[in-house]
């Protein structure tokens, strides 16, 4: 999809003037699949919208092991930089698990966007509502749910990703081991 057609989709930018000028802004580049977009403590200062492929987003720990955090298909925004990166230093590493095609914006451009824009400040405003929203879903889901119920919670939230995804990165933003994961499959088929 391309970035116009993706933005004119949100109300605040429905009219063609407002995603016009916006989405040139934004500078449209091709990755490979297993492209580092972003490196965890890099110096971060861009926001993404995902028109095609798919990114999986994780945290790794001193000793390497990585969790996923984020899992996306595109047409989608990406988790905005103020929610992914403190002190100017990225908390995440994002990665193409697919080849893909992104469009990214400076975030401080993407402020004077909104200051000067009032349909520009109304979606940002908006997808950054939505991106905590996941989040607090994501957060809830792991300290609430157990692990079958994690499975159902994960196929109705994000449906489809199961045939998209690696399992392993599924297991991990669920909060469970691969074997797990593959044990909880095994038995919803066999009681569903």
């Amino acid at each position: 999809m391309d970035l116009r057609t993706f933005l004119m989709q949100s109300p605040d930018l429905s009219e063609g003037r407002s995603a016009e000028g916006f989405s040139a802004k934004w500078a449209a580049v091709s990755v490979d699949a297993k492209t580092q977009i972003v490196g965890q403590e890099d110096i971060s200062a861009d926001e993404y919208i995902l028109l095609s492929g798919c990114l999986s987003s994780t945290i790794s720990d001193p000793d390497g092991k990585e969790v996923c955090v984020g899992l996306f298909v595109g047409p989608c925004v990406v988790t905005p930089n103020i929610a992914r990166r403190r002190a100017g230093q990225s908390l995440v590493s994002i990665t193409a698990t697919t080849d893909a095609q992104i469009a990214r914006i400076d975030s401080d451009l993407l402020t004077e966007m909104m200051i000067a824009s009032e349909p520009v400040r109304n979606w940002a405003n908006g997808v950054l509502r939505d991106a905590l929203s996941q989040k607090a879903d994501r957060e809830w889901c792991l300290a609430a749910l157990k692990g079958s119920d994690r499975l159902a919670w994960f196929r109705e939230t994000h449906s489809g990703f199961e045939d998209i995804f690696n399992h392993a990165l599924i297991a991990s933003f669920l909060g469970v081991t691969p074997v797990t994961l593959s044990r909880l499959r095994q038995s919803m088929r066999s009681s569903g």
